[in-house]
């Protein structure tokens, strides 16, 4: 008789039943776990037993068993954050975590990551997220690497261009009678005040940087030259800044030079509509004043003139265009949408603006979605430092599951495959967003009822198949 077979049966039925509340019950126990993914199960039956009837061989079935345990990797909901090292995938792919000190790589869907101690960005158990290295321009530099904050302070950047646009009243004075140098020849270095307030018609001033990150005033001074369709002026630093040397060597700002502090002179011609027509200028020179000119065949930078400036001692001339809303394309002066002009209205700035920055402080970074992390400084500048990578594989459902919402590779997965986000198939970041378990709770709870009154049933088969055996072991008292 097969009554001893239905009681295998039957435990086949509770064993298999039993792992499936297993796989249940982890995903339950995981519904808030960030970036967990969900397990799905199936049942197969067993090689089935063939035995003889009146038609005949026949089957019949000796149980049930788990064919297969798969993982979801469907897209879980997306939790907002405060913090900025929080990264979401919006979908497919895996960050790339290194075990400190080792070569091994793990790949996880949890992004809930911070800077560690060392300046690593790192998840909670000190798996260090890897991504590329970025130079100034953003560009991608050598291979993946760890994500390592290096440096947490803005090295200065000198400036080398100042754009000065103003518009100089066309019914100005001259106040510097005496020809277009005069006003050059009104600055005088060893005064208090390098030049009155009644020798010229307008100043405007603005800040510039050294390579070290110190700042120093640049002013342009203007008056009317003695043709009404003209303007001159004068660049200038603070005498005590200028460390160009004069014809004995001498520091000009160490010595009573007249000339320091003075940098060029240049003269603006307008046409009747205001509009400028031509710029020249001349580089002073410090070992005795007189004008260096500037032709548009040589000293020109992209198109603009520019100033010789050395703004401490030891340092190296810095070269820095000036722009007053024209530039040299070869033939003519070409003006641009904002140009310097001379109309009849009270001068005025219109615009001014100079490159170059201090050296600054980290005070925060973030991530945008292709996984470029720019570091916020306190110098105001933005600069691109990593970006995160991404992996995906051939087969997600050959990962090995590690714990600790990692996932490893294996031969049934393939080689990794990183890129960058947003490329090649691989998902977006997110930034200030984790995302949560895609465990379905109602599905699990349906599932877990299922199970239950199968275990159940199953259970009766083992019962009824006991009570079958009693009575046949009755048969003879």
């Amino acid at each position: 008789m097969s009554l001893s077979s239905s009681l295998f049966s039957g435990i086949s039925g509770l064993s298999t039943l039993g792992n499936a509340m297993q796989i249940i019950g982890d995903n339950i126990a995981n519904v808030n776990t960030i970036g967990f993914k969900g397990s799905s199960f199936t049942f197969q039956d067993l090689l089935s037993q063939s035995v003889a009837t009146l038609s005949g061989t026949s089957q019949v079935g000796r149980g049930t068993a788990l064919g297969e345990i798969t993982s979801s990797f469907q897209q879980g909901s997306f939790e907002s954050t405060g913090n900025t090292t929080d990264l979401a995938i919006g979908g497919a792919g895996f960050f790339v975590l290194k075990e400190a000190g080792t070569l091994n790589n793990f790949y996880s869907r949890a992004g809930n990551f911070s800077f560690d101690q060392n300046g690593y960005l790192a998840n909670p158990e000190g798996y260090i997220v890897q991504g590329w290295e970025l130079d100034a321009n953003g560009n991608d530099a050598g291979s993946i690497t760890d994500v390592a904050m290096s440096s947490f302070t803005s090295p200065p950047s000198a400036t080398d261009n100042i754009e000065v646009i103003v518009n100089l009243d066309s019914d100005g004075s001259d106040n510097s009678s005496g020809g277009d140098d005069s006003l050059a020849l009104a600055w005088d270095a060893t005064e208090t005040t390098p030049i009155a307030e009644d020798a010229y018609e307008y100043l405007t001033s603005l800040r510039a940087y050294d390579s070290l990150g110190s700042t120093h005033d640049i002013t342009l001074y203007f008056d009317k030259a003695d043709t009404d369709s003209a303007y001159e002026f004068i660049v200038t630093c603070n005498p005590s800044e200028d460390f160009r040397t004069n014809a004995s060597g001498t520091v000009l700002a160490e010595s009573s030079d007249d000339y320091a502090g003075l940098l060029a002179r240049g003269l603006i011609e307008f046409d009747s509509s205001g509009s400028m027509t031509e710029l020249s200028l001349s580089q002073i020179d410090p070992s005795d004043g007189s004008p260096v000119e500037q032709t548009v065949e040589s000293h020109l930078s992209n198109g603009y003139f520019t100033l010789d400036t050395v703004f401490f001692s030891g340092a190296s001339t810095q070269n820095i265009e000036l722009n007053l809303g024209t530039r040299y394309n070869g033939s003519t002066w070409a003006n641009s949408s904002l140009s310097t002009s001379q109309y009849a209205t009270a001068s005025t700035t219109t615009f001014q603006s100079a490159n170059g920055y201090g050296a600054g402080d980290l005070e925060g970074v973030n991530v945008d979605v292709d996984g470029v992390i720019t570091g916020s400084y306190s110098n105001g500048e933005l600069i691109p430092l990593y970006r995160v990578g991404l992996a995906k594989f051939q087969n997600e459902q050959g990962l090995f599951k590690e714990g600790g919402n990692r996932f490893s590779e294996t031969r049934e997965s393939g080689s990794a495959i990183t890129n960058r986000p947003g490329t090649n198939g691989l998902g977006s970041i997110a930034p200030n967003a984790l995302e949560q378990s895609n465990v379905d709770i109602a599905t699990e709870l349906v599932k877990m009822i299922t199970t239950q009154r199968g275990f159940q049933a199953n259970s009766k088969i083992i019962t009824v198949t006991d009570q079958m055996l009693a009575e046949l072991i009755n048969i003879k008292r």
